[in-house]
């Protein structure tokens, strides 16, 4: 889910449970109080329409697993808010004469009855989103630990396996260098080898003309 959403849902599920009890506070009074309650009111819905275009502009921005999830919650947001702006204007509407609104509520108890009622369930379904909201953001916190920890633990196996590597390679290096003075030294003994080829070979020719020349002088006497 997206922190950005989950932070703009909570503010809605607050907002539309206070213009619930500041709707429920304006059904009673009269006169100036009551028309800036309204004033107050109003300008709560704004700010509600103002949230519930930020959460849809962040929906529409994500994947799109995630974002029909939270379209779909949008919704629901929208049509409390149109149920708040339709509880507005009744109580603005109700706003007559004394007279006239005695008549309305001796007539229309029971509607009052029903509306409280409807409020109050507003009330305990935004209470409901936000605790919701707050199981969210902390599950999506600790997931973040949980990753973090992760990324950690994967660190640290990476440091490991190239020190081992750069231990290796120093290895290698090491029997690089080993074999180089191997072949160097059997390359002397080669050529050491042919030198003392070539004497001994020199030393029979040379032993075998002496022994011919004394065999020829011998012979010769």
């Amino acid at each position: 889910m997206s922190e950005v959403f989950d932070g703009y849902e909570r503010q809605y599920c607050e907002l539309s449970a206070n213009l619930s009890r500041q709707c429920t506070a304006a059904s009673a009074l009269d006169g100036e109080q009551k028309k800036q309650k309204l004033s107050d009111i109003k300008a709560g819905l704004d700010d509600a329409d103002t949230l519930i275009r930020k959460m849809d502009l962040e929906a529409r921005s994500l994947q799109p697993s995630i974002k029909a999830t939270l379209l779909a919650k949008l919704r629901e947001y929208k049509t409390d808010l149109n149920n708040l702006k339709t509880e507005v204007k009744r109580v603005t509407a109700a706003n007559v004469s004394f007279a006239a609104r005695d008549d309305l509520l001796e007539s229309g108890s029971a509607d009052t009855v029903a509306v409280s009622n409807d409020q109050k369930g507003r009330l305990l379904m935004s209470t409901e989103r936000l605790n919701q909201s707050t199981d969210r953001i902390k599950d999506s916190r600790k997931t973040m630990l949980e990753t973090e920890e992760l990324g950690v633990s994967i660190l640290q196996d990476l440091h490991q396996q190239r020190q081992s590597l750069l231990h290796a390679h120093k290895t290698l290096h090491g029997v690089d260098d080993n074999i180089t003075k191997s072949k160097k030294i059997l390359s002397a003994m080669s050529r050491r080898m042919s030198r003392n080829k070539w004497i001994v070979g020199s030393l029979l020719t040379a032993m075998v003309l002496a022994i011919i020349i004394i065999l020829y002088f011998k012979l010769t006497r």
